[in-house]
């Protein structure tokens, strides 16, 4: 096995656990939606998801350490969106009362 296919086994593998924990918070967040009546957007978990898979099939196809922006892209914009999702469930599940959007 070269480099190469090594490389994109990886990158196309580590795809996987990261697609179920944000299933997993896309459950939390339905679940909680659900429940407390506030709004979490746990669509947006499923962008989030096809952005980072859309990340490493690029990284996958591009090679080993060749930087592409495209993917730099899709990475950030995920991460960013990630970081939004998961701080505003945070916030409404800690807080004292449900606000209500």
């Amino acid at each position: 096995m070269s480099d190469v296919s090594l490389h994109q086994l990886l990158v196309l593998f580590t795809w996987f656990p990261l697609a179920a924990l944000l299933f997993i918070s896309l459950l939390i967040a339905r679940t909680y939606q659900k429940f407390s009546g506030v709004r979490t957007y746990f669509w947006l978990y499923t962008v989030v998801g096809i952005l980072f898979g859309a990340m490493a099939v690029r990284y996958a196809s591009v090679g080993l350490v060749v930087s592409d922006a495209l993917s730099d892209t899709f990475a950030g914009v995920a991460g960013i969106l990630l970081l939004i999702l998961f701080v505003r469930l945070y916030v409404h599940m800690i807080s004292d009362k449900p606000k209500h959007d």
